[in-house]
């Protein structure tokens, strides 16, 4: 065999070898999958993490806060007795931390919505302890919308802490709040000094709320019939509240948060066909998307059942469902394509 045959027989050896050999190269990472964590929950709404790594959810059909460890799933009673709301989305409708101090947010129960109680921010002081820090009903009443309402008081969707207070969306009126609160407080002041309207927008319905440094991220679900171009995410500084878009395209968006690598996140609850604002998406038509560098949506994953708030934990993602379900999304930032959950 002359060197041209060894050369030519070598080379044929390397074209039939190299695609045996092939998979030995690192797989891709499989696309992330939603994977239900806990069941049971009543009126799920509003999450937040809180400074022992656990999961606190907002009960609004319990009146309580339940914590759910994320490693093992169980569920205890983190706080109950908060006043409660004939509409089917009410109260308590957010948690939030300042410290290792437990806020909880109270809508819908005021007279005017025909309840009894008093809308505001709820210091949680023990399992069945607590103290209005805020009454935003009353100062809401005070202070009208320039936009059309018909519940006076508003109905706050979420709570977010911020330079030692806290941000308040209102769906119903339009606009952002800024809330202060002393944790030494007995009870909200009367004159409601401690309230005021940091920024105020047209018929868009503010929802989730995410912060980076003193820029402020919130998710818009839009006016009914809460089109994909309506669901924005947008910015917007504390002291010049002039709000920006960063991204745009998602069906109904009810939250934002930051993940992995401080990439930006939505969810969004999907296709809207319900009869009164207010009402939720259709069931199994909500995903987990991500901003892009375009000024749009990437979907990580589709067909979530209704979902409400989103959390961070590492590289998981979770969400809660008004199902009365938390679901977790494992390696969130390792994802190659979208996924049906």
């Amino acid at each position: 065999m002359n060197r041209e045959q060894k050369l030519a027989l070598l080379a044929a050896a390397f074209i039939v070898l190299t695609p045996i050999s092939a998979p030995s190269a690192q797989p891709p990472h499989a696309a992330p999958k939603a994977d239900l964590l806990v069941a049971g929950l009543q009126g799920s709404l509003g999450s937040a993490v809180g400074p022992d790594g656990a999961l606190y959810i907002a009960e609004s059909s319990a009146g309580r806060i339940s914590r759910v460890n994320p490693n093992t799933a169980e569920i205890t009673t983190f706080a109950s007795g908060l006043p409660k709301s004939t509409f089917h989305f009410a109260s308590p409708v957010d948690v939030a931390f300042i410290g290792d101090t437990a806020y909880a947010l109270v809508i819908l129960v005021s007279p005017d919505a025909g309840g009894t109680g008093i809308d505001g921010i709820y210091r949680i002081d023990g399992p069945n302890s607590f103290t209005i820090v805020a009454n935003l009903g009353r100062w809401s009443i005070a202070h009208p919308p320039k936009t059309a309402f018909f519940v006076p008081s508003g109905a706050p969707y979420a709570l977010e802490p911020y330079r030692g207070g806290f941000l308040v969306t209102d769906g119903h009126l339009n606009r952002v709040l800024w809330v202060t609160v002393d944790r030494c407080m007995t009870s909200a002041p009367e004159d409601d000094r401690n309230i005021r309207e940091l920024i105020a927008f047209d018929d868009i319905v503010p929802t989730g709320l995410a912060v980076a440094g003193n820029t402020i991220y919130m998710a818009e679900a839009g006016p009914v019939p809460h089109l994909p171009k309506d669901g924005k995410v947008v910015e917007f500084g504390f002291r010049s509240p002039t709000a920006s878009e960063v991204a745009s395209g998602a069906r109904l968006l009810v939250d934002v948060e930051f993940g992995p690598r401080h990439q930006l996140y939505a969810l969004a609850q999907g296709v809207w066909a319900g009869q009164q604002p207010g009402d939720p998406a259709l069931p199994n038509t909500g995903s987990l998307v991500e901003v892009n560098e375009d000024g749009g949506f990437d979907v990580i994953v589709d067909h979530l059942d209704r979902p409400t708030s989103l959390e961070f934990i590492g590289n998981t993602a979770y969400f809660v469902s008004l199902a009365g379900e938390v679901w977790k999304i494992e390696d969130v930032s390792c994802r190659r394509h979208h996924h049906s959950h």
